[in-house]
Parts: C-alpha cells; sequence; structure tokens
C-alpha cells in the first residue's frame, strides 16, 4: 500500500472525519480512491486504483500542486516516461483549474511485475465548452490528429448529450504506453454505444450489446449516470484507436449491490470469464450485507480490442458512507 499513500499525497495523513475533508469525486461518497479488479482471459487479474492526490489544505489549485509534487517522487522511484504528459501538460494544467478534478492518478498492480502508472486529465478543465478543442490539439500534438475525426463521426453524434468526460495516458516507454480519449453519452441507448463502438476494427457488437443489457437491466434510454466510451491509442496508430472500452454505472440501475453483483457474475459468464478473482476481490471489500446498500460495485467496463480484451469492475471503499438500497431496481 505505499504506492497508494505516495499517490493521495500529504492529505493522505489527514485522519478520517465524519464528513470527507475535501468532495473528491472519484467515488460516490467522496473517498479520493477507487479500487477495481481487471479480469481476461488466460491472464492473472490486475488490480487497480484510481487516486486524487490531497493537499493538507485542499482546494483545486492546492490539489493540483500536490499531485505534480506526487508524480515528481514517482517519477524519480519508478522511472516514469513523462515525454508524451509534457506534451500536452500546458493544455490540460491551467493555474486556474475548473470542473470536477484537474489530475487523477491509475495504479495497476500485477502479480510479479512493476506497477504501471497512468494519469487522469480533465477536458473540462477549462470550461466544457472549451473540452472538444482541448482533446482535439491534444491529439494533434501525440501525433493523433487523424483519429480525432473518428472518434468525433462515432461518438460526437448527439449535440449537448455526447461530450469528452477524461484524457489518459500511461506513463512508461512509448512502444508500451497508451492514450486514452472518454466520451460519456447521456441518455443513450444501445445504438449509440455501437455506433461508438464501431470506430475501433475487430468489435463484436452482439457481445457488447448483450452486455450493455445485463448491466442496465434493459436497452436504454440510461438516463442516470451515462454510460462513457473510452478509446485506446497504442505506438502506432494514426487514425483510428486499437481499442474500445465502454463504462456502465451499474450501481445506477439495480436496486442494491446484491442486484449488482448478480449481474456482474452474469456479464463474467457471457463473456467466459473466472469469477473467483472478483469474489475474493469484493470479499475483501464489504463490510455490510449486499443489500444493504447500493454503490459498492460502482460500475462494470467491457474491453474489446487491444492490449488486453475484458472485464473490470470497480468497488467503492464506502469510507465514509454507505449509499440506502433503492426501494425498486431501475431496469429499463
Amino acid at each position: 500500500m505505499k504506492l497508494l499513500a505516495e499517490a493521495l499525497g500529504p492529505g493522505c495523513r489527514r485522519p478520517l472525519t465524519a464528513v470527507p475533508h475535501w468532495p473528491s469525486f472519484v467515488a460516490d461518497d467522496h473517498t479520493p480512491v477507487e479500487f477495481s479488479v481487471a479480469l481476461a482471459q488466460n491472464e492473472p487479474p490486475a488490480v487497480r486504483m484510481i487516486v486524487e492526490s490531497l493537499a493538507e489544505e485542499p482546494d483545486p489549485r492546492t490539489n493540483l500542486a500536490a499531485a505534480l509534487g506526487v508524480l515528481d517522487r514517482l517519477t524519480a522511484e519508478h522511472q516514469l516516461d513523462l515525454r508524451r504528459f509534457d506534451a500536452v501538460r500546458d493544455l490540460f494544467l491551467p493555474e486556474d483549474p475548473q470542473g470536477a478534478f484537474a489530475f487523477w492518478y491509475s495504479l495497476i498492480v500485477h502479480r510479479d511485475a512493476a506497477p504501471a502508472i497512468k494519469v487522469y486529465l480533465n477536458p473540462e478543465v477549462r470550461g466544457r465548452e472549451s473540452a472538444t478543442s482541448l482533446v482535439s490539439e491534444a491529439l494533434r500534438r501525440l501525433g493523433l490528429g487523424a483519429a480525432y475525426p473518428t472518434v468525433a463521426d462515432h461518438a460526437l453524434r448527439r449535440e449537448g448529450l455526447d461530450r469528452f468526460s477524461f484524457f489518459a495516458l500511461d506513463l512508461m516507454d512509448s512502444e508500451r504506453a497508451r492514450v486514452k480519449t472518454y466520451v460519456s453519452h447521456d441518455a443513450a441507448e444501445i445504438p449509440d454505444v455501437m455506433r461508438a463502438a464501431a470506430a475501433a476494427p475487430g468489435v463484436d457488437p452482439e457481445l457488447l450489446a448483450d452486455v450493455v443489457a445485463l448491466a442496465g437491466g434493459g436497452t436504454g434510454p440510461f438516463d442516470r449516470r451515462p454510460l462513457m466510451s473510452s478509446y485506446t491509442f497504442m505506438s502506432g496508430d494514426t487514425d483510428r484507436p486499437s481499442g474500445y472500452s465502454l463504462y456502465i454505472p451499474v450501481r445506477d440501475y439495480v436496486r442494491d449491490d446484491l442486484e449488482a453483483c448478480e449481474r456482474v457474475l452474469a456479464i463474467m459468464a457471457r463473456c467466459g470469464l473466472d469469477t473467483a478473482p472478483f469474489v475474493m476481490g469484493l470479499a475483501g471489500m464489504v463490510r455490510r450485507p449486499l443489500a444493504d446498500g447500493v454503490g459498492l460495485i460502482a460500475h462494470v467496463s467491457l474491453r474489446l480490442g487491444p492490449p488486453r480484451p475484458g472485464v473490470t469492475v470497480y468497488l467503492s471503499s464506502e469510507a465514509y458512507d454507505v449509499t440506502p438500497p433503492r426501494t425498486k431496481a431501475m431496469s429499463l
């Protein structure tokens, strides 16, 4: 857990209080860390953590400064490659950041391998109206300018409903590093995400539609938290992504975590995945009956195409609060 403590920054030394000292948007109860278990066929599971660095006296500016201080220390300790990050940092890290966040970390821990570190940047950090131009320019600087029309044609088709929500970079050597763009789809239906997924080669549309229906309990429109597409660009990509992922906020479309667990297990069965790592990870997190709350199982993602197709399940620590179960399921 040393890596997690480092990434949390100076604020991690503050004791837990009745309410969070800073309202992080990493998790529903504003805990600045979320855990996940990434599963793929014929590969050991990976544990992931999304983390917001906190300053001792947190606000948007001091948290960003804390995150950059963490970056200096992690770079020295883990030999991070910051070339891609340095190419776009002036776009995403203004002096007066706006929006829900400016800088998050993703820490990926594999058995018998060095941890992988990724940063999430906020396309709305200069205001929502600047997000599209910010992502377009970032892709251009990273040699992916020709990919922007592909993403726009497939994922940004519904004005006011489709928008860029994250921009992510792996901090590793250039041959393995990924660039990822994320698009949120408000009130989407299955045909909307199938169109978005078609930007990447080799996507199985039947599997995608089945997983959305299993996770969301229907075909849409999904009008609570939005579905989210992500496009993975790897070395050699120019005008289209290598891979596509869809993130589904399952906690918004179930009655409680027992129902969410049943849906996740059904998705894993549909994808032919071993459920044991997820069950073990969930057992290590849960401190209450699953039917007594909703949001412990926050969302599930389906990864299609390179580098590692599979399923990831995201788990909240519920360090500050447990959301009560709904009186009825949110099936569509």
